[in-house]
């Protein structure tokens, strides 16, 4: 099922990139896209996990560099019946996590400097079972593709405002009126149908992880009280590493701090408070 749905994003963003090709550049524009979007279908799918981690500049760590760290993934990638995945630092005082790869076999954890240092050992343990949970349930190759392809749309958008700005736009032979409103169209709906895409990938799966990660952890409340101290740093305090493309991977947005009560809406994260709830019902049926 999760092969279907990853097909249909990657069908979804092709169709998205060539329209935005097309008003932009008309004909011409369209074609480049479809050859771009293939390429981008293909190293999407065999590199989006290396792009998102060059992308949040995270760097490997091994069992020396990392022991408490790295053998805690260990164990719990044991527990859920995973293969170990990579492990990786991020250098950042705000506490975030997420996992990327295309498969179980080809996983990646990543976590930052400031959830090491913040959360208690079994709060970690919560955390760490939550990015398993997603790579079980297989939610890391999309995840990771929507991140690759929204970047690409954030960068075709700068390129259609910047050609608006200039006056670049569609062939002579092609209306201008047209060529102008199809620039603006492109710089206003491509990010919004990127953050459209996110939203439908990531909301659900949230609940799902979070109910698969108390379970390997044995302690959904210390997944909640995790959960909660990373909810309180995110909103006090920026990770220079996210972005826009990247923030429906984390384990909690790490823009919540710029968000306003009507924009919760178009969140990439269920409400931190529902969550903290339905682990809290979680532990008490155990």
């Amino acid at each position: 099922m999760n092969m279907i749905k990853t097909t249909a994003l990657m069908a979804l963003l092709m169709a998205l990139l060539i329209a935005v090709g097309g008003l932009v550049g008309g004909q011409h524009g369209a074609f480049l896209m479809f050859i771009v979007a293939l390429g981008m279908n293909f190293f999407s799918y065999w590199f989006s996990d290396s792009i998102v981690l060059k992308m949040s500049n995270a760097h490997e760590v091994n069992e020396d560099d990392a022991p408490t760290l790295y053998r805690l993934v260990a164990e719990l990638a044991q527990r859920a019946n995973l293969p170990m995945p990579r492990v990786y630092i991020m250098d950042t005082d705000a506490p975030n996590a997420f996992a990327t790869g295309r498969n179980p076999s080809h996983a990646a954890v990543a976590v930052t400097t400031g959830i090491m240092s913040a959360l208690e050992y079994e709060e970690l343990a919560g955390v760490l079972a939550h990015e398993l949970t997603h790579v079980k349930n297989r939610d890391i190759l999309i995840g990771s593709i929507a991140a690759t392809f929204a970047a690409a749309i954030s960068m075709l958008a700068n390129m259609a405002q910047w050609a608006a700005i200039f006056g670049f736009g569609r062939s002579n032979d092609d209306d201008d009126n047209g060529g102008i409103i199809g620039l603006l169209v492109a710089v206003i709906v491509a990010p919004l149908a990127a953050t459209i895409i996110q939203l439908a990938i990531s909301r659900s799966r949230e609940y799902s992880a979070d109910k698969g990660g108390g379970e390997i952890c044995g302690n959904p409340l210390a997944l909640a009280s995790a959960l909660e101290k990373i909810e309180y740093y995110a909103q006090h305090r920026m990770m220079p590493q996210a972005t826009q493309s990247t923030e429906h991977m984390y384990i909690i947005n790490p823009f919540a701090g710029k968000k306003i009560s009507f924009a919760s809406l178009f969140s990439t994260h269920p409400a931190t408070a529902d969550r903290i709830a339905r682990l809290k019902e979680q532990a008490q049926n155990m």
